[in-house]
């Protein structure tokens, strides 16, 4: 798989709004590192005991929202961390999840049986909550860090970034029509510098500063691009069962 390029991957079609913060026109990224220097190379492909985390962030406090939109109900009734959740878990075997004490997406996430990993810093920003996921997860082959409130995002997207950090990518993001969406595909390596993260930006700067090592795949699947921000955005689409 050549790093900095893009491969096509089959997902079903959904649709969605809301770009997510990773999001930006695809030709607009270039490749190597703005300082010159030498990003972290990936690992060969094939490299043993690569088994990503898939590492929901929960924790948000949901301000533009104006109440706690993961356990508001889309259109057919489910939750909508609920159904985060379980596209998580049909796509893939290991499944964490960081969440603020005493909400009911720690309630949902202790329900579907996934890693639970409590957060109280989640409110001064998601680079809290990242780092606390990593941290919480040191064994993991890399992270596919999957927004709460994505219910939207198919089981073959996330299978597909899985894959490609099995095969070495540092970073793979699925792109949609020309732009980036969620969730993100994190290598193993960048654990010590994801561990550090402070603040509300999450894993952005890391991911600029390695332009030159992201695979984009190419994914028919519009629920990359779909969170939940106002209650407006609960009727978008049809959140199918999987």
């Amino acid at each position: 798989m050549r790093q900095g390029s893009t491969v096509s991957s089959g997902g079903r079609s959904d649709n969605g709004q809301a770009e997510p913060g990773l999001s930006a026109p695809a030709s607009d990224r270039g490749g190597r590192r703005a300082d010159g220097a030498r990003a972290e190379s990936p690992a060969p492909p094939g490299a043993a005991a690569v088994v990503p985390v898939v590492l929901v962030l929960g924790a948000g406090l949901a301000r533009r929202f104006g109440a706690d939109k993961l356990a508001a109900r889309l259109a057919d009734g489910r939750e909508v961390g609920a159904v985060t959740l379980e596209r998580a878990r049909t796509a893939w075997p290991r499944v964490a999840c960081v969440v603020r004490p005493g909400t009911r997406m720690a309630e949902l996430a202790a329900a579907a049986g996934v890693q639970v990993i409590e957060c109280p810093e989640a409110v001064d920003g998601m680079g809290h909550s990242l780092a606390a996921g990593v941290r919480a997860t040191p064994e993991a082959g890399g992270w596919i860090v999957m927004l709460g409130d994505m219910p939207r995002v198919q089981p073959a997207t996330v299978r597909a970034i899985a894959r490609a950090l099995q095969d070495g990518a540092m970073v793979a993001i699925p792109c949609h029509r020309g732009r980036r969406g969620h969730p993100v595909g994190l290598n193993q390596r960048l654990g010590r510098r994801l561990a550090d993260l402070r603040g509300d930006e999450g894993a952005r700067s890391i991911v600029a500063g390695l332009a030159g090592e992201v695979v984009e795949l190419d994914v028919d699947d519009a629920g990359v691009l779909a969170d939940i921000d106002t209650p407006a955005d609960l009727a978008a689409g049809d959140p199918a069962a999987t």
